[in-house]
C-alpha cells in the first residue's frame, strides 16, 4: 500500500475510538471543492510512508490506539487496499474505511469480510447533480446509489456526509438527498472550508443559519441528521 499521510492521533474520525488516520492517493472524481487537490491530482509528489514504517507505528501506540481510519483520496482504489485492511485487523485494530461510494464492489468486500467495522460515505449532492458536482460529465450514479443502499442493510455502523458549498448545493438538493437517503442513522452536513489546497479555488461556506436551515430540510426524511464542523 502507498501511504500518503499520516495523522498519528484523532478523537473525531472514528466515532467511539482513538484512532491514526492514513491517506491514500488518487481518486477517480475531481470534486472541485475537494481538500487535498495535491492528493488527488498529484499524488506521485506527496511524501509517502513505506508500509512497514507505519505497522511499527502501530505496534508503538499499542494500547494508546484502537482504531485505524483509511481515507483518500478514494481508498478503493487501491488494489492491495483488502490486503492492506486485513492486515490492520491482524494487529487487533478496528477499521474505518472512507469511500466516495464509486467502488462498491471493494465496499462490499470490505463488510463481507470482516475487514472493516465502520464506514463513511460521501454524499456529494442530488443524484441528478452528481456529474456537475463530483467533476466528472455524464458520470452514471448506479455506483453510489448500489454503495449507498449496500451500507443501509445495516451489516456495519456507517454514516453519510455531505460537505455543504455555497456555490455548489441549494435547498432542492437536500429535499432530494433526504428523499433517496430517508431513515438513514448518520448523516453530517459539514461546512466547507477552504484548505488552501483546492482542486479548483475560489469557493465558500454557507453561515451557521443557512446550514440549519437545509438540516431541517433533511431531517424531515433523516431525522437523526446533524451538522458537523460548523466555526
Amino acid at each position: 500500500m502507498v501511504i500518503n499521510g499520516l495523522q498519528k492521533l484523532t478523537l473525531l474520525d472514528f466515532p467511539g475510538r482513538t484512532a491514526c488516520t492514513v491517506f491514500t492517493g488518487g481518486c477517480d472524481f475531481r470534486c472541485p471543492f475537494c481538500q487535498n487537490g495535491s492528493l488527488v491530482l498529484r499524488p506521485e509528489s506527496q511524501p509517502s510512508m513505506p508500509e512497514e514504517e507505519f505497522f511499527a507505528y502501530l505496534e508503538k501506540r499499542r494500547g494508546l490506539l484502537d482504531g485505524v481510519c483509511v481515507t483518500g483520496g478514494e481508498p478503493t482504489l487501491r488494489p492491495d487496499l483488502l490486503d492492506f485492511l486485513k492486515k490492520i485487523r491482524d494487529k487487533g485494530y478496528a477499521v474505518k474505511l472512507d469511500t466516495n461510494g464509486s467502488r462498491p464492489d471493494v465496499l462490499r468486500a470490505a463488510i463481507e469480510g470482516g475487514l472493516a467495522g465502520f464506514a463513511a460515505m460521501d454524499i456529494k449532492t442530488s443524484l441528478p447533480r452528481y456529474p456537475e458536482v463530483c467533476g466528472v460529465p455524464g458520470y452514471d450514479t448506479a455506483p453510489v446509489r448500489e454503495s449507498a443502499a449496500l451500507l443501509m442493510e445495516g451489516r456495519i455502523p456507517f454514516e453519510f456526509r455531505t460537505t455543504v458549498v455555497r456555490e455548489l448545493h441549494r435547498a432542492e438538493d437536500f429535499e432530494s438527498i433526504g428523499e433517496w437517503l430517508a431513515g438513514a442513522p448518520r448523516y453530517f452536513l459539514q461546512q466547507f472550508r477552504d484548505s488552501g489546497d483546492l482542486v479548483v479555488p475560489g469557493f465558500t461556506a454557507y453561515s451557521l443559519s443557512e446550514l440549519t436551515g437545509f438540516l431541517g430540510i433533511v431531517r424531515r426524511r433523516i431525522p437523526s441528521a446533524e451538522l458537523r464542523g460548523v466555526g
